[in-house]
């Protein structure tokens, strides 16, 4: 068995070929389609967080919204960029959201991607200690956020309080038991997905990494897989880790899927190059008949070592043709891989 979600950026634009034409409808589908995931049997219900973007933002009131409207599906980020954070004041909104949400919050977090914007953090009051830069700054903002998750008091009380203490220190409320678990951390690198396994992080990989080897995308990403699981197991953790790994996966079962995809199988992985000229590789994307899926995402190494599958949608489709999108996966093309 696989689990298996869906990932969205959120976009939207005012244009009539666009179905989601502003914020308020990128919000509002975006909870639309985890109801709609839900009813289908998918497993999870993830976005993306782009800052300076017509894309969505603020992850948290969405989360909520999502969180109150379901009741079983997962519910998380791909990922949230660390650098703009204030770590403390997340570990509230996310308690609270996971409390909303029942526990099921998955949260993917990272040093976040080439922005709209330059150097966008600083706008939201953020700068790098002397000596380190954007992504260590990431780094010490996901360490606080692990540490105050942990639940263990650190704040010394006010002897005269407003209200009575419990006593002890004070720790962050509300307090979620068990979000500390469900942590990942969107690793680019096989270095930082040995970093993201010492801190007990679970792990995401997308659909690019930065290339460390030349060779094919899936089998770069398995490796990496491979040596995030090495270092969980060195690091000592008692719990088993999970890993998930994005695609775009579409079945070609109508003339409308055709028209919109029918192309777009027919690519190899991409090379580019990311904000700091890094060399990173980019997966192919997936559009055939179901069986034509099967057999080529039975031979994609990366899939395979995963725990967790997510499916990235074309939002600004509508909430009809995503659910429709990912319907077909799980019912036409998982069966077929034992994922069902």
């Amino acid at each position: 068995m696989k689990k298996i979600g869906f990932l969205s950026f959120g976009h939207w634009t005012p244009s009539p070929q666009s179905q989601t034409r502003s914020a308020s409808d990128a919000l509002l589908q975006s909870i639309d389609l985890a109801v709609a995931a839900e009813e289908l049997g998918a497993d999870g219900a993830y976005f993306r967080v782009h800052h300076f973007a017509r894309q969505l933002g603020s992850p948290f009131p969405l989360l909520a919204a999502v969180g109150a409207r379901t009741k079983r599906i997962e519910i998380g980020t791909a990922v949230i960029d660390m650098r703009y954070e204030n770590p403390l004041y997340m570990a509230e909104d996310a308690g609270a959201a996971d409390l909303i949400a029942g526990g099921r919050l998955q949260l993917g977090i990272s040093r976040g991607s080439p922005e709209q914007v330059i150097d966008g953090w600083r706008y939201f009051g953020y700068a790098p200690p002397e000596g380190m830069n954007d992504a260590d700054m990431a780094r010490r903002h996901t360490e606080v956020f692990l540490d105050v998750l942990s639940g263990k008091g650190f704040a010394q009380p006010n002897p005269r309080p407003m209200f009575p203490n419990p006593p002890g220190l004070l720790r962050l409320e509300p307090y979620s038991e068990g979000l500390r678990d469900r942590i990942w951390w969107g690793a680019g690198t096989n270095d930082t997905a040995a970093w993201a396994a010492k801190l007990g992080m679970n792990m995401q990989s997308s659909t690019l990494k930065i290339d460390e080897s030349g060779r094919p995308f899936h089998v770069q990403q398995a490796e990496q897989i491979r040596i995030f699981r090495e270092a969980w197991t060195a690091a000592g953790h008692k719990r088993e880790p999970r890993v998930s790994v994005s695609r775009s996966i579409f079945a070609l079962v109508n003339d409308r899927d055709r028209a919109y995809f029918g192309r777009s199988g027919e690519g190899d992985d991409t090379i580019g190059f990311l904000g700091d000229n890094a060399r990173a590789i980019f997966g192919r994307s997936y559009a055939a008949e179901p069986d034509v899926l099967v057999q080529q995402l039975s031979q994609d190494e990366a899939i395979a070592e995963a725990d967790t599958l997510l499916l990235t949608v074309p939002n600004q489709l509508g909430v009809d043709y995503n659910a429709h999108v990912v319907e077909e996966i799980l019912k036409h093309v998982a069966p077929g891989l034992g994922w069902r």
